[in-house]
């Protein structure tokens, strides 16, 4: 197990005093009163009280950790806890919290284990449910699995006991706070610039995209990046389980699915949602992850002249997101032959983006992916750039190339043409075919 990273270095007799002082402030301050204060005010009146609690139990601290215990019980009682100095890093991808003992992180890739800790699963627990009742939802023991957000848009997974053996499980996927652009993935080599281009080129003329890609790929991030490409006059109405896109637009509407009540109903899918918004008159639909029979309903809104829809969806090449399409349609109960759904998808579905994590945690968009036509009952693709690897440096970095296949006549050559952005689309694959 590697060396915990040191981001709260607090030895045992802290935290008993700090469980001490917090149990006194509870017996103490009326929670009623202070829910009506605003964060600044309510932090003052907790202050106070903890600096008498200190006075009157006699308690030997530095003012540094005296300090560090008022941020700690502030951040504990109208904050996340432990979790708040993790939050406020804009350098964290992932926070995992594997029970009140161990959470881990994830920084450029890496996942790290730290010493952060919370009191004991209860006071995890706590933290959970004041994280997902801000989105009127419930995790507790008759509804142990639940989704949320905070209200930065970071995704939020909680599990609790008795389906976790451990104590609470809370999973955090971050968002970072200056949202990423073409021109970043750029600098990073997670694309070429003459890929970007080719990107959008794609966004701009309303070719229905899906986006491809493994766990930690970054399919959320590459699909807020490309709804950039959208004019400003257009009406986006996004369907997601919990809402995370973070659409410039002036004119988005942003929907999100329900779980059931405690009787069991009231539940609304992301197929309900998806056959809603089609009476909605949108322009263009996005869906956040296409994972059950609502991908029906998405292809039904692509070919009905909806274009520039698009979502995301878990697969590790652009064959075997066409293959997850048709097999999600096929488990959601539609009788239908193969090669009608086939027919379908390729109706539908434009051009695949796949992104990929790589083995040293970067990440990268490995294709861009048309797809053609149907030949007999097979869907005949085309790639318009690939990913090599070449090797990997001497710190384990992978090292490769963006390299264009060298087509320079897109089958979305004419919708291009539509809207004026043939020369640059013709540019771009040229350039990258030169290289």
């Amino acid at each position: 197990m590697p060396a915990p990273v040191v981001i709260d270095s607090r030895s045992e007799q802290y935290y008993e005093v700090k469980t001490t002082i917090f149990n006194a402030l509870i017996d103490t301050i009326d929670l009623a009163q202070l829910a009506q204060l605003d964060a600044e005010s309510a932090r003052e009146e907790i202050r106070e009280i903890v600096n008498e609690i200190i006075s009157i139990k006699a308690v030997v601290m530095s003012i540094a950790e005296q300090e560090q215990l008022l941020s700690d019980i502030c951040n504990d009682v109208l904050g996340y806890g432990p979790l708040e100095p993790l939050l406020a890093r804009d350098d964290i991808a992932d926070i995992m919290v594997n029970g009140a003992e161990r959470v881990f992180i994830e920084v450029s890739g890496k996942v790290q284990l730290t010493n952060i800790r919370f009191r004991d699963n209860a006071q995890l627990m706590n933290i959970c449910q004041r994280i997902v009742s801000q989105i009127g939802r419930r995790v507790d023991e008759s509804s142990p699995i639940c989704d949320a957000r905070l209200p930065d848009g970071s995704r939020v997974n909680v599990i609790a006991p008795p389906l976790a053996i451990d104590g609470p499980t809370l999973t955090i996927r971050k968002f970072k706070k200056d949202k990423l652009k073409m021109a970043d993935l750029i600098r990073f080599g997670s694309i070429s610039p003459e890929g970007g281009k080719v990107l959008d080129v794609i966004g701009n003329c309303r070719c229905n995209v899906l986006i491809s890609g493994g766990t930690g790929s970054g399919k959320t991030t590459l699909l807020n990046m490309m709804t950039a490409f959208i004019d400003i006059d257009e009406r986006v109405i996004t369907c997601e389980d919990a809402a995370e896109l973070q659409l410039q637009q002036p004119h988005v509407v942003r929907l999100e699915t329900r779980p059931p009540n405690l009787e069991g109903s009231g539940e609304i899918t992301m197929r309900d949602l998806v056959k809603n918004c089609l009476r909605m008159r949108p322009e263009r639909i996005i869906v956040g992850e296409v994972r059950g029979p609502e991908a029906f309903d998405l292809l039904q809104a692509m070919n009905t002249g909806h274009d520039g829809s698009m979502g995301t969806l878990h697969a590790n090449t652009p064959r075997e997101a066409l293959q997850r399409i048709e097999s999600m349609i096929t488990m959601g109960g539609y009788n239908l032959p193969s090669k009608t759904i086939r027919e379908m998808v390729v109706g539908a579905i434009d051009v695949i983006v796949q992104a990929a994590r790589l083995r040293d945690g970067s990440r990268r968009i490995t294709h861009i992916t048309e797809v053609i036509g149907l030949e007999g009952d097979v869907i005949i693709t085309q790639d318009l750039f690939l990913y090599e690897i070449t090797g990997e440096d001497e710190h384990g970095k992978v090292k490769g190339r963006h390299a264009s296949t060298g087509i320079s006549r897109p089958a979305f050559w004419e919708r291009a043409r539509y809207f004026n952005r043939e020369q640059e689309l013709l540019e771009a694959l040229e350039a990258a075919a030169a290289k």
